[in-house]
């Protein structure tokens, strides 16, 4: 018998949903062209890009708004073609969108099982289950650090931040294994930007697959484990936190060549400024003067004036 001992070959593990040179096209537009990118479970993946990369198209994509024109899309390794939102819920793929989805005037729980409401009774005298409902909000919010005093209070009391939580939440509770997230903490302040990360965090710990869709770098880069940046519809490629650095990030997103571009035309702007400055300084010191004169000349007398003139 050898005295080698026998490793077994490790197997990669499986993204739990992937697309590969997908491209999009309305037209003769082009929205996204050749992109391609994975999400793992407990991974938090970073969707980066500035206003009109292509990210709401690959958003709609992955949630089963739209079919890719080109390319394969996978979930769990088998490629799939969803022709409608439900049908990607249905594969464990929940999207929030930054509008949330909710009625703010309706209470917390409503809002949790909206569209999926509990009944209670058989046939025609079935019923909303209005206890279950409030019981399993309260659970829920609390296993993400949220205590609620009354789950039938207008959600429009609840702070944007909080919001957002329950949308995590609704998403977790109903099954979901990947948790696409728009612009998550884009209307929200420091404090309720930081309270969402948290939640990402709490649902990566989990296991599911985050992709955090943002155009804020400050925002993705202390909870993303991995970067895709798309810009003007193309992939510029995907990053781990450790190959590339918050400096890098948004260079890549803005475009290094633009950005210098940009900043001759600052300083080009600067040295204009700074020439039209020194001209108006010297056209003021000449009015200085022509009033000094003006007011000396005032000061005299009649005859002398006449005298002068």
């Amino acid at each position: 018998m050898s005295s080698q001992e026998i490793v077994p070959a490790v197997t990669p593990a499986v993204p739990l949903i992937e697309v590969q040179h997908v491209s999009k096209y309305f037209g003769s537009v082009i929205a996204l062209q050749d992109v391609s990118m994975s999400v793992y479970a407990g991974e938090v993946m970073c969707l980066l890009g500035d206003n009109g990369a292509g990210k709401s198209t690959l958003i709609k994509i992955l949630s089963g708004v739209h079919q890719p024109s080109e390319g394969r899309y996978l979930v769990n390794g088998k490629e799939v073609h969803f022709s409608s939102p439900r049908e990607a819920l249905n594969a464990g793929i929940a999207t929030v969108y930054q509008d949330l989805a909710m009625i703010p005037l309706m209470g917390i729980s409503r809002n949790f099982f909206l569209g999926s409401e509990p009944t209670k009774g058989w046939g025609p005298f079935s019923r909303y289950d209005a206890a279950f409902a409030d019981r399993v909000t309260r659970e829920e919010l609390a296993k993400i650090g949220i205590r609620l005093r009354d789950a039938a209070q207008p959600i429009g009391t609840l702070s944007g931040g909080e919001r957002q939580a329950v949308a995590i939440a609704r998403a977790v509770y109903f099954g979901a294994k990947v948790l696409i997230l728009d612009e998550p903490t884009a209307a929200l302040g420091v404090k309720e930007a930081g309270i969402v990360l948290r939640y990402i965090a709490q649902a990566r710990a989990r296991g599911l697959g985050v992709i955090f869709i943002t155009h804020n770098v400050h925002h993705a880069y202390p909870i993303g484990d991995r970067f895709t940046l798309l810009n003007r519809g193309r992939c510029s490629g995907t990053f781990t936190k450790f190959e590339v650095s918050r400096e890098e990030v948004v260079a890549m997103m803005a475009g290094g060549d633009e950005l210098e571009v940009l900043g001759h035309e600052l300083a080009e702007f600067a040295y204009t400024d700074q020439i039209a400055a020194a001209q108006l300084a010297e056209a003021a010191h000449e009015f200085a003067e022509e009033a000094v004169e003006f007011h000396e000349v005032e000061k005299q007398p009649d005859s002398e004036q006449e005298r002068n003139t």
